[in-house]
């Protein structure tokens, strides 16, 4: 990849959908990780400050210290905690049950929800764009929650594999200390993408590359990990293709 050619050609793009659409502003949700601060790092890029909404939903941890205390300056930050959101929503749909192993999951998808719902109804308040931050790799392995993080207006980055990201990353000039965090969804205390997968972003975008996008596989795979990568491709395919319709 040419990090400046790949730059210039986001860039246009996010103008161009701008200029399309004939809306002047672009909501992001920042996580504190390095998707969601690529995409940022290019919105400054490819457009004013003041127009950049950034919003902070954090569960439990804040990291915003990392970003206000970053290069960018003029952005409008916002925080806004959704435990109480999240875990009321949890209790009034699952009155008797506590969250438990088994439950980790669908509170984490509950979360992106509640996330995307914010971060959805931020954008009509200023009339703009949501944008979202996923990349080919966890598109392709269907780590996202749907109607969750995988919904979104705009996806700048959603055709970089994430090995890609971080090379990218590192192009513009994105802080150390979050291209160095283990990616992370934020779903639970020490969750961590990798550690869910069983396998490396390195290796899954080793075997990611060799398939003909969206339908199927160019050659046999063997070996463990191999297997493991397209297990979850083929599980998640179906997240790809919803909603079915006649």
């Amino acid at each position: 990849m040419n990090s400046k050619i790949e730059t210039e050609k986001i860039i246009s793009f996010l103008q161009n959908i701008l200029k399309r659409t004939g809306l002047k502003d672009i909501v992001l949700g920042w996580s504190g990780g390095i998707d969601s601060t690529l995409c940022l790092f290019l919105l400054v890029r490819a457009m004013p400050n003041e127009n950049i909404h950034v919003l902070h939903l954090p569960y439990i941890y804040s990291s915003i210290n990392e970003l206000t205390n970053s290069d960018i300056n003029g952005l409008k930050v916002h925080e806004i905690n959704i435990k109480k959101s999240v875990d009321t929503l949890w209790k009034t749909v699952n009155p008797s049950d506590s969250v438990g192993e088994n439950g980790k999951v669908r509170l984490g998808n509950i979360m992106a929800r509640v996330r995307m719902i914010t971060l959805f109804d931020f954008a009509k308040k200023v009339n703009g764009l949501v944008c979202g931050t996923e990349n080919k790799s966890e598109h392709l392995l269907g780590y996202f929650t749907r109607y969750g993080d995988g919904a979104s207006d705009i996806e700048p980055i959603q055709h970089l594999f994430k090995t890609q990201v971080f090379e990218l990353a590192k192009y513009l000039g994105v802080p150390d200390t979050i291209i160095k965090k283990s990616p992370s969804a934020n779903l639970w205390d020490g969750q961590t993408d990798e550690g869910e997968f069983g396998f490396t972003y390195e290796e899954a975008d080793e075997v990611l590359s060799e398939l003909r996008e969206y339908k199927g596989i160019v050659k046999e795979y063997k070996g463990k990990v191999r297997e493991k990568i397209m297990e979850r491709v083929k599980k998640n395919k179906f997240k790809r293709e919803v909603p079915y319709t006649l």
